[in-house]
């Protein structure tokens, strides 16, 4: 009986230990993102969505993936390739890919939001991962190396607490921060106009190198000293704050072109 009921409940704390950019990280982007759409697609987002919102829902992946009925949505929430990887052969790679990762998701999300034959509730389940998708894809240990798993596998401190590199990421910069989403999407959701539409024109595959680009960085940061102190969110917070205003901005800027 003991193990019957312990185990539910680490299965929901693992599941929620794994949650990207945090609850409050994926909320900012979803709220950025309804601070960017056109009235069509505010319009159609309501009409799929009814009065839940899009940062509302953009933690629906994460919440649903523990459950056995849905443990084949694992895979799309991140995708690991060698190190060292120039662009070319990092698109090849990435597009090449038999098995199923988030580049591949993420376009079949925007397939079936554009395909009329879908039906209503096919149509909730794709807006519901391609809120939480874009947002993942633009954290950068979500396109993070094979070999240890997308930063898992490196051990780190940040103020004497262990962790990994990737769950460092995923949400313990954003808790840092101690704000609320809102207050986030705020700090983050200050963009110049021409640089906003220069992030728009990017395809999935090039926000998918970006962060790969990013982990070089942390990585190496990592293998010099993974005892990180008090410095480390400042040092990275442009970073941080960036790459949630990217996701947010393209978001918007998907449903925007799909709702034209």
């Amino acid at each position: 009986m003991l193990k019957k009921i312990l185990f539910p409940t680490l299965l929901i704390t693992i599941s929620f230990a794994l949650i990207s950019w945090g609850v409050i990280g994926h909320r900012a982007i979803g709220k950025i993102a309804e601070n960017h759409l056109s009235s069509k697609a505010k319009k159609a987002v309501q009409d799929i969505l009814g009065s839940e919102s899009l940062a509302m829902v953009s933690t629906y992946p994460d919440e649903i993936r523990s459950y056995q009925q849905y443990s084949y949505t694992a895979p799309w929430h991140y995708v690991n390739l060698p190190e060292g990887l120039s662009y070319d052969d990092f698109n090849a790679q990435l597009k090449s890919m038999d098995k199923p990762n988030i580049y591949k998701a993420l376009l079949q999300c925007i397939s079936d939001l554009k395909d009329a034959s879908k039906t209503k509730e096919e149509h909730i389940f794709a807006l519901k991962f391609l809120v939480h998708l874009v947002g993942d894809i633009h954290q950068p240990m979500h396109t993070g190396h094979s070999e240890d798993s997308g930063g898992n596998g490196i051990k780190v401190k940040l103020m004497r607490k262990e962790t990994n590199l990737h769950g460092l990421w995923d949400s313990g910069l954003i808790d840092y921060t101690g704000l609320s989403y809102r207050e986030l999407a705020a700090d983050c959701d200050v963009v110049e106009k021409n640089e906003a539409k220069t992030w728009e024109k990017d395809d999935v595959a090039k926000w998918a190198f970006e962060s790969y680009e990013i982990s070089k960085q942390l990585y190496a940061e990592a293998a010099k000293n993974p005892e990180f102190d008090y410095s480390y969110y400042p040092a990275h917070a442009d970073i941080v704050k960036k790459r949630l205003a990217q996701a947010g901005i393209r978001l918007a800027a998907i449903l925007n072109e799909i709702n034209k």
